[in-house]
């Protein structure tokens, strides 16, 4: 079984950044990408970025891309999310995923954190 653990959400102003973690453990077989994912009141889940353990470019949606970074730790087995110039539309719980391919879509995600809370405000 594999666990994710996701830390580092809280509130903070527009314009502002956190820095979201994931750490990875249990049996890592079949966890070669890692996603992260946000979900807003009343929305439906959506895709942030994703990254592999080895080699690729990581991948962001539009509404983060420039602000955003996903990055890596394969000694820690930790996944990153480097938030910066937040809006209040960021505001929503935010997901670590791992599966096998890297992927803008959930369903590829086999494992799933319980989520962190990000508030902006305004």
């Amino acid at each position: 079984q594999v666990q994710l653990v996701e830390s580092g959400g809280g509130l903070v102003q527009a314009g502002g950044s956190l820095r979201l973690s994931c750490a990875v453990s249990g049996r890592t077989y079949g966890t070669y990408a890692m996603g992260w994912f946000r979900q807003a009141p009343g929305k439906e889940r959506e895709f942030a970025a994703a990254i592999r353990w080895v080699g690729s470019t990581p991948v962001y949606a539009d509404s983060v891309k420039g602000r955003f970074t996903i990055s890596k730790d394969n000694a820690k087995n930790t996944v990153y999310l480097q938030m910066d110039s937040l809006k209040p539309e960021d505001t929503a719980v935010y997901y670590c995923a791992a599966g096998p391919i890297i992927s803008a879509a959930s369903n590829r995600y086999t494992y799933w954190g319980q989520g962190t809370q990000v508030t902006v405000s305004s």
